[in-house]
């Protein structure tokens, strides 16, 4: 095995441990700042983003700090992040995968808003929902996250894990990470993690996790306005 190949390994895990840990770690101190005793999982996992602004900014930065170092990985090893991303003769193809793609994670969603009964009266409900909270929640996590996470969590794995774990275990690691940051949806971003995935592996593009995994974070923030009576 190349040493180069696991040089590129530890780089892509480096990375993409420091964003898990760095992010996970912020969600467990919010979350248990605000313990009171009578909570249960599903409450404590609630008070995460009660610091909306907060917690975006953490997301928002901590993604872009990193994302040098990760475009400088790729560009190392001669790969075209661009063409990793899409291309102009499968871009059709891709967006209608990365369509297909949201819509079951949209179907698993449904099934994960049943683990919300779980919660009690000790859970957070006060979601802000106001014009400036909105639009760095869309920042953060329609864009900088679906964006700079698929190259984080599915991108590094096939493309400089892979060679070393094989790409499926590669994609399988990553995943379970990313559930690891993901950690207070209770294994809701490990199911749709598979989804984005299978879709980087059917088109061999990023971009159909990328519109997935944007699509699904714009919906949930638009789906918390109506369900507040903003509009």
């Amino acid at each position: 095995m190349k040493q180069t190949n696991i040089k590129n390994a530890k780089t892509a895990l480096t990375i993409t441990t420091v964003l898990t840990l760095f992010v996970a770690g912020f969600e467990v101190l919010m979350a248990y700042s605000n313990y009171k005793p009578g909570m249960n999982i599903f409450d404590i996992a609630s008070y995460v983003t009660a610091n909306t602004q907060i917690y975006c900014l953490i997301l928002i930065l901590i993604n872009l700090i990193l994302l040098p170092g990760a475009v400088l990985l790729f560009k190392q090893n001669d790969i075209s992040l661009k063409k990793e991303i899409a291309e102009k003769k499968t871009l059709s193809r891709d967006i209608l995968y990365g369509i297909a793609a949201l819509a079951v994670t949209e179907i698993f969603n449904l099934a994960y808003t049943f683990t919300l009964s779980g919660r009690t009266d000790l859970a957070y409900t006060n979601t802000d929902t106001s014009i400036g909270t909105t639009v760095i929640k869309i920042i953060a996590l329609t864009f900088v996250s679906g964006i700079c996470k698929e190259i984080y969590f599915r991108g590094f794995a096939k493309k400089f894990c892979g060679p070393v774990l094989g790409e499926w275990q590669a994609l399988l690691l990553f995943n379970i990470m990313f559930a690891m940051l993901d950690w207070y949806n209770i294994g809701f971003s490990f199911v749709a993690g598979l989804v984005w995935s299978w879709a980087y592996q059917k088109t061999g593009h990023l971009l159909p996790g990328m519109i997935a995994h944007g699509g699904a974070n714009l919906i949930a923030i638009i789906y918390v306005i109506l369900m507040s009576g903003v509009v």
